[in-house]
């Protein structure tokens, strides 16, 4: 056996780290001697008023996966119930808070849709059927007049877009195209579409 030369501090060194190690494995052996049931929660501290209605595990480490709860009803068939059940969970808004808040979002599209119709105009006015009028740098360079007319050609398109995504919104909240927004389409029938 091989002969081993500790000095005072290092014996001492030695010692504490075995103790530890001895402590740290007497009480993982401890926890896991010490696992309880009760009912159908598993523990290893109990409060003193659980301890008479928990049962010690023996051996063995305990994993416990979280699932998911039941909504109610049946795995088949409980669709109703289901449904009944997640209407039930969301809050209840009184009908006239609701109707306050519906002609808020319609008055709001209304005025966005009359902003986005006076844009479309202004486009469809620049733009003059795919012949602006030049500008002064745009004479002796062809290349930013044709630059110039892509852009306006891509703006014209997107105004359009924006007019009729919020025609759409305020159709689908109820609200009826106003009176602008036949004036706009009969100021943009002189206006060929865009190309």
């Amino acid at each position: 056996m091989p002969h081993m030369n500790f000095s005072a501090g290092g014996w001492r060194m030695a010692w504490l780290a075995c103790a530890a190690l001895a402590g740290c494995a007497w009480g993982t052996a401890q926890a896991q001697d010490r696992i309880y049931r009760c009912g159908n929660e598993y523990t290893n501290n109990p409060t003193p008023a659980q301890k008479k209605d928990c049962t010690p595990l023996e051996g063995g480490n305990v994993t416990v996966v979280q699932g998911t709860r039941a909504t109610g009803g049946k795995a088949s068939g409980g669709n109703a119930k289901s449904s009944s059940v997640a209407s039930a969970d969301q809050p209840r808004v009184d009908p006239a808070v609701q109707k306050a808040r519906d002609s808020d979002a319609r008055a709001i599209l209304e005025a966005e849709l009359r902003r986005a119709e006076a844009r479309l105009l202004e486009v469809q006015r620049e733009y003059n059927g795919g012949q602006p009028e030049r500008r002064g740098v745009e004479l002796r360079n062809p290349a930013l007049y044709n630059e110039r007319i892509a852009d306006l050609k891509a703006s014209l398109a997107r105004a359009e877009a924006d007019v009729a995504g919020i025609r759409r919104e305020l159709q689908r909240v109820g609200g009826a195209a106003t009176p602008a927004a036949s004036s706009a389409q009969a100021a943009a029938g002189n206006a060929p579409a865009p190309r």
